[in-house]
């Protein structure tokens, strides 16, 4: 039966002489109500409203279908600028948008807040706290977590930054870092608070180094007494040879020179081996510290597990060049979730543009599919470049075709992200806090709130 066929067949009670197989009693999501006289609509399920979710729904708001936004908060998170949050520059208002939000003038279109328990691929149901939703095409854009390496007892002492939770957690902990600086009762306490161990020389490894370094120099410098906050201590531990792995070894090493140019130790080659309530071990090195950040290494949902299919080390389930499930061809996987490979055989990155792009694209290739639409197309990533920034004035770009370094990476940076924010007001409530932080080094998301750890 076709998936059309199935957004009216999915409510019928079995008929017939053999016996019906057990009725399951968790309650439903009915349908939403069509115009009068028009067919039932095929009902497509998205898990996840991140870059990829949000794109999908996006591109299916002309479709003839019903569309279910299911996630387990009520807000897209912006989380490129999610370290802006963490170090004090940006309030979490500011890099987020209640989904219902962004969805609101598309009719066809409802969001569910809820935690997806499993997926039932043979009956076409997914479980959401005890709500069966059925579906006709399932898009799975469930992102990911940070991965510790078979330790999960990490993350207690070594928070990552995944959420709007995880950057509050670690903006409470740098900013209590220097307030029990001012308390201390000797220079070896003193130390270990005002050092800083991050994980992982990826894009936030960089970035967050680069951001409390600048915090501790230009913003806290003149506000304590006791002592002087430009002694921090912040340490970037990577375990390769070099920091920004998916980008060319020249800006890279731009990178690494600017981190180290405003105070920053940066260990290459460098594992870690521990990590407790007192630092790390890494490289076979105790380093005393109050504040660990995890940057490094990621995991895939459970959709793997949920889907009953065999996944990488990562978690990521492959997909076909349309993106699709190999042998289900109504189930899409599409951002972090996915191991998708490109042209070459290599698989593509976890970036944001490209859970975008591969949203953007399953919307209209469901789309095609409800209107008679039968070839699938080959999913193709547009890489129109890497950027990260280390601080005021020092960033990297890499567009293929030409690379950026300095001051002008540094403003592309910032055009770049303010373009991609979701609303207009997010963008201009950015723009001036960046124009005020910029202009005066001053950070306007200083509280301190939550446990006092």
């Amino acid at each position: 039966m076709p998936p059309e066929s199935q957004a009216v067949a999915r409510d019928r009670p079995a008929t017939g002489d053999r016996a019906a197989p057990a009725v399951d009693r968790s309650p439903k999501l009915a349908p939403l109500a069509p115009e009068p006289g028009a067919e039932a609509r095929p009902r497509v399920v998205i898990l996840g409203a991140g870059f990829g979710g949000l794109s999908a729904a996006m591109a299916l708001r002309r479709a003839p279908v019903e569309v279910v936004v299911i996630d387990r908060r009520n807000h897209h998170l912006f989380q490129p600028l999610l370290y802006q949050v963490a170090t004090a520059t940006l309030q979490p208002a500011e890099i987020a948008m209640p989904i219902r939000r962004v969805l609101r003038r598309q009719a066809s279109t409802e969001v569910l807040l809820g935690e997806v328990r499993g997926i039932d691929p043979d009956q076409r149901k997914v479980s959401v706290d005890g709500l069966q939703v059925d579906y006709d095409y399932l898009v799975v854009a469930t992102g990911s977590a940070f991965s510790y390496f078979g330790h999960p007892d990490w993350a207690e002492h070594a928070p990552g930054l995944k959420s709007i939770e995880d950057a509050l957690t670690i903006r409470r902990r740098v900013l209590l870092a220097f307030e029990r600086a001012e308390i201390a009762l000797d220079d070896e306490q003193r130390r270990r608070h005002l050092t800083f161990v991050i994980v992982g020389g990826g894009p936030t490894g960089v970035e967050l180094a680069g951001a409390i370094a600048d915090m501790a120099r230009n913003t806290l410098a003149p506000d304590f007494r006791r002592f002087d906050p430009t002694r921090a201590r912040i340490i970037l531990v990577e375990a390769a040879p070099r920091l920004l792995g998916g980008m060319p070894e020249d800006l890279a090493g731009y990178a690494h020179r600017s981190l180290e140019s405003v105070g920053v130790e940066v260990k290459l080659n460098c594992m870690v081996e521990a990590v407790d309530e007192r630092g790390v071990v890494a490289g076979g090195e105790r380093i005393e510290a109050d504040t660990v950040i995890w940057g490094a290494g990621v995991a895939a949902s459970p959709a793997g597990e949920w889907l009953g299919v065999e996944t990488d080390k990562g978690g990521r389930l492959t997909v076909g060049t349309d993106l699709s499930l190999p042998g289900r061809p109504e189930v899409f996987v599409i951002g972090d979730a996915a191991l998708a490979l490109d042209e070459h055989g290599k698989p593509l990155p976890g970036l944001a543009a490209v859970a975008q792009q591969q949203g953007k694209f399953v919307g209209k290739l469901i789309t095609g599919l409800t209107s008679g639409q039968e070839k699938r197309p080959r999913f193709r990533y547009r890489n129109w470049g890497e950027l990260a920034t280390i601080g005021p004035h020092l960033a990297v770009a890499d567009f293929g075709w030409i690379r950026l370094k300095g001051w002008l990476a540094w403003w592309l940076w910032g055009a770049v992200h303010i373009f991609y924010l979701i609303g207009f007001g997010n963008r201009v409530m950015v723009m001036l806090e960046w124009l005020w932080a910029y202009l005066t080094f001053r950070r306007g998301a200083r509280l301190i709130t939550g446990p006092a750890r």
